[in-house]
């Protein structure tokens, strides 16, 4: 079964992905920071045997993990998957983890919040993630009642949580808009509208691949509809202003363009040594020409899948022994060579 980061999505150009996450508190219990950890390991069981049949309405299988059980490594890779967030990595009291098999659903138990639900999916798709969340937020407090108020809505253990619950995010790629001088003031733009801009792997000139997260950043005060529509439409004003400045370029700086893209794909394609920073400022011209028509590989795709791919322990992860950095930087090389498809 391919995971959802290796599919790829058609609609519409330069939005990578979406993201539904939902967390909340059985009401039964304290919050996370204020239990023990017989009560942390007795209340992870509860909610594993309470869900063990969550797959079974929509055929999908579901792993369970005790969090604590996983070596570091994984937990790590985890993380450069988007599966786990910091704040599970280094949890050290008893918490779980419930991922579905394309790993494109992942509910953790006992972190920052008893339950936090995700949903993944290449595209914009915040709809139909948001349905799908829906769905599973209704079976799981079926079961488990929720820690709710009237006034204030789904009480978390952070109040920037508090209200929906709700955290709406899509991923774009904005090579060149971002290197524009209007970008600051974009983005403060998008924060007016109550939308949260920010870079997937860094700030500014450190954000290699040029991705960028967009977010909603109230959960108070809004329904879940409102959030999915303020972040999608970022999204899309967001990814229309790159189009239109890719849309320039090509007709103002073809040749160069062109130029830029095969450099990028034949240092890909016979390097012997990557840096990450490189790799992944070249695989963003990948990105970026295949998405303009200026490049063309025998079969189709994720780029996305090898950004992901060449994540230190995810790199790490494929090996038979643990790397030095020098020999990551040459692990990288060999997994982009053998995974790039020809031209």
């Amino acid at each position: 079964m391919l995971r959802w980061f290796e599919q790829k999505d058609t609609g519409r150009p330069g939005v990578i992905s979406s993201r539904i996450r939902l967390v909340r508190n059985w009401q039964d219990y304290r919050f996370p920071a204020a239990l023990d950890d017989k009560e942390s390991g007795e209340m992870v069981r509860k909610l594993e045997f309470g869900l063990k049949d969550l797959g079974k309405d929509e055929g999908r299988i579901y792993e369970f993990s005790m969090l604590g059980e996983l070596e570091e490594l994984d937990r790590a890779a985890l993380r450069e998957r988007r599966i786990l967030n910091s704040a599970a990595v280094s949890n050290k009291k008893p918490a779980g983890l419930l991922v579905s098999e394309n790993e494109d659903t992942g509910i953790v138990f006992n972190c920052d919040d008893h339950i936090r639900i995700q949903l993944l999916q290449m595209g914009l798709h915040l709809e139909e993630l948001w349905e799908r969340a829906n769905k599973i937020d209704d079976y799981i407090n079926e079961r488990f009642a929720y820690a709710f108020d009237d006034r204030y809505g789904y009480l978390t253990s952070f109040p920037t949580n508090v209200g929906t619950g709700l955290r709406a995010s899509v991923v774009v790629h904005l090579p060149m808009l971002s290197q524009g001088r209007k970008f600051q003031g974009l983005i403060s733009d998008m924060g007016r509208f109550g939308a949260s801009v920010r870079g997937v792997h860094g700030e500014r000139d450190e954000n290699f691949g040029s991705l960028y997260e967009i977010s909603n950043q109230k959960t108070l005060g809004q329904t879940e509809r409102e959030i999915i529509d303020t972040v999608s439409k970022a999204a899309i004003q967001l990814t229309n202003q790159e189009l239109q400045v890719r849309k320039l370029s090509m007709q103002r700086h073809r040749e160069e363009r062109e130029d830029e893209v095969y450099k990028s794909y034949g240092v890909l394609k016979y390097a012997r040594r990557l840096t990450s920073r490189d790799a992944m400022i070249f695989l963003s011209q990948i990105m970026a020409g295949l998405a303009d028509g200026l490049i063309h590989t025998e079969e189709d795709f994720s780029v996305y899948r090898l950004m992901l791919g060449i994540q230190p322990a995810n790199l790490q992860k494929i090996s038979d022994r643990p790397l030095s950095k020098e020999e990551l930087d040459g692990a990288r090389a060999e997994f982009i060579r053998r995974e790039l498809p020809e031209l």
